[in-house]
């Protein structure tokens, strides 16, 4: 067991040997001389290549960065509502989201740039070299998610270098830049296969095919969808990229879900979902499994109970912070494969539980059930977490939303949550999953359908529905698409996506890419059926779950019954908000850069 321990010694170790602390201009160095001096063996290489992993937003807070940020908070599908996900916002000074990738990525510059200078056997050091590129792809790929195109800095500056002053390079060019940085880290990475135990959590080489498929796919229905409408000068696109980006999507995630040896975590049936994001040692879950038993993970950043804990109150947060809408729950599919409003298995609303019945296993894993008891986590907090084989103490009650003491949505969110017995607040230790296999297959088939209009039910069969295995629905396919006029294999394809992926970072992005985020984003967000079921009379130990009175709403919806939790007059989300201003700050220091439109 000690050897698992290694990667996360070396990177307590050499934290802040590369950082640049002090607030300056963002691509400015800093006079730092043991940066300069420090790589002179194969291991200093590796030790500043393991610090480029604590870079990425993940459970514990980092330079300011928290991954609440990044969670799908506020969009469509929560019951949580964020200025963004409103449309709103204004031009700050200073944003960490531009600061700090920049800060990566001159660390990544100094490791290739004393790689070149490197006068011993080159073959030592390849690896961390790819890693280097890897992970300037990944800062660079996050600056162009949120601003487009920014200024390309490839070398290590000082004091005089002009690129200081550089002006931002288009969204085409960043995004080649970002795919030349990861055909050279695919070059150089080894294979899953051969990384050892002592150094699992190392990038591999499918890892860097998986995240190249993430950038084409992003960019090729980005310009096929949204086109230069958000660019911040015109003229800028010099050709279309879409059909060779989606080919090449399509070539890659096929290499990776056939040679990569991963597979889809499905060790405790209808619960493997639940158990999947909170993997910790043997006493997360019911029989025993660790961390080493999850080969669905294909790039995550890791933590260790010993070692590298959380630090964030993860299971207290997010229980309510992702916790799902009306609109979410409705998005959830049935036994028979389809949406509630097209099956014939769907129970209805009556009973708080109906909606619970004949359901996505994504659904009953990620939602807390009213009326069904659930172990909570460490030795006291709601009611103790788990001791698997015994029944539930008195301590533990049923679930029941509490819709009458402060305003929530009905419903509460399980995913990432531990029940773990020994895991207090802010000890959550389970990793957290950057690129997993599910997105892959979801990635291979999304590329398929929009390269041709059309995918099979073979290529069905070995993407997606191996996803609706383990959630426990029947097959997408042609037939259920053609038998059933108001869905569409497109608009399914994007549903499995997300329900898979929620909470993961990926839904403001996709609205955007499909540039569909004004419609989707616009729209009134509710909770609970209430009115006219059993929300409205039920009575729980003499304190019915419903007073109008004291819970406070913008009403409920006159057609449905369901909450008002944000009215549509609060939702003007516009193609403005595609991009996030470049910082006052930036601007003033380097006026060639030129602002996003509308901002």
């Amino acid at each position: 067991m000690k050897q698992r321990y290694t990667f996360f010694k070396v990177i307590i170790l050499f934290i802040g040997l590369l950082s640049c602390e002090e607030e300056v201009l963002d691509l400015q160095p800093i006079d730092q001389t043991t940066e300069f001096v420090y790589f002179n063996t194969p291991e200093q290489f590796k030790a500043a290549a393991n610090d480029f992993y604590t870079k990425m937003i993940s459970w514990r807070k980092i330079d300011d960065s928290s991954i609440y940020d990044w969670m799908d908070v506020g969009s469509d599908l929560t019951t949580k509502t964020t200025v963004y996900g409103q449309g709103g916002g204004i031009t700050n000074a200073i944003d960490i989201y531009w600061r700090n990738p920049y800060k990566y990525i001159r660390n990544n510059n100094i490791l290739l740039k004393k790689a070149q200078e490197y006068p011993d056997n080159k073959e030592g050091i390849k690896q961390y070299v790819a890693e280097a590129y890897f992970f300037r792809a990944w800062h660079y790929f996050f600056l162009l998610k949120r601003f487009g195109g920014v200024p390309i800095i490839t070398t290590v500056l000082d004091v005089d270098s002009p690129e200081l002053y550089s002006k931002r390079a288009t969204r085409y060019e960043l995004t080649k830049q970002i795919i030349n940085d990861l055909d050279l880290a695919i070059k150089d990475l080894p294979i899953e296969q051969t990384i050892s135990t002592a150094e699992k959590g190392h990038v591999s080489k499918w890892a860097a095919m998986a995240f190249k498929a993430r950038v084409l796919l992003y960019e090729a229905t980005w310009e096929k969808y949204v086109g230069e409408a958000t660019d911040f000068e015109k003229g800028q696109k010099k050709e279309n990229n879409t059909l060779k980006y989606l080919n090449e999507v399509i070539s890659l995630t096929k290499i990776v879900i056939e040679q990569g040896g991963y597979e889809l975590w499905n060790k405790l049936g209808d619960e493997s979902y639940f158990y999947l994001f909170n993997l910790d040692d043997g006493l997360s879950n019911p029989l025993g499994f660790t961390k080493a038993s999850n080969k669905e993970f294909i790039l995550k950043s890791n933590y260790d109970f010993v070692f590298y804990k959380s630090l964030n109150n993860l299971t207290h947060t997010l229980s309510s912070l992702l916790a799902p809408n009306r609109k979410m729950m409705d998005m959830y599919l049935c036994k028979d494969g389809l949406p509630p409003s097209e099956s014939s298995v769907f129970k209805g609303y009556q009973k708080m539980s109906d909606e619970f019945e004949n359901r996505d296993n994504r659904l009953t894993n990620f939602v807390f059930r009213p009326g069904k008891k659930y172990w909570g986590y460490g030795l006291s907090t709601w009611g103790g977490g788990a001791i698997y084989g015994q029944d539930f103490p008195p301590t533990i009650v049923p679930f029941y939303p509490q819709l009458y003491t402060n305003v929530n949505s009905g419903y509460l969110n399980r995913k990432f949550l531990s029940e773990h017995r020994f895991r207090e607040d802010n000890q959550e230790s389970y990793d957290y999953p950057q690129i997993r296999l599910a997105e892959v297959y979801l990635m291979y088939a999304e590329a398929l359908y929009e390269k041709d209009g059309f995918i099979s039910d073979a290529n069905l069969d070995i993407s997606i529905n191996k996803i609706r295995d383990r959630a426990g629905v029947a097959h997408l396919t042609n037939e259920l698409i053609n038998t059933h006029p108001k869905l569409t294999m497109l608009g399914e394809i994007r549903r499995e996506r997300t329900l898979e992926l929620y909470g993961e970072n990926t839904r403001f992005d996709d609205l955007k890419r499909w540039n569909i985020a004004e419609q989707e984003l616009n729209q009134t967000v509710m909770g609970v059926r209430v009115m006219g079921n059993e929300y409205e009379t039920f009575v729980n130990n003499g304190q019915p779950l419903f007073i109008p009175s004291a819970y406070i709403t913008f009403g409920t919806d006159p057609q449905t019954g369901a909450i008002i939790m944000d009215p549509v007059s609060n939702r003007k989300f516009t193609k403005k908000s595609y991009l996030s201003p470049i910082p006052l700050n930036q601007i003033i220091l380097n006026p060639s850069l030129k602002q996003n439109p509308g901002w």
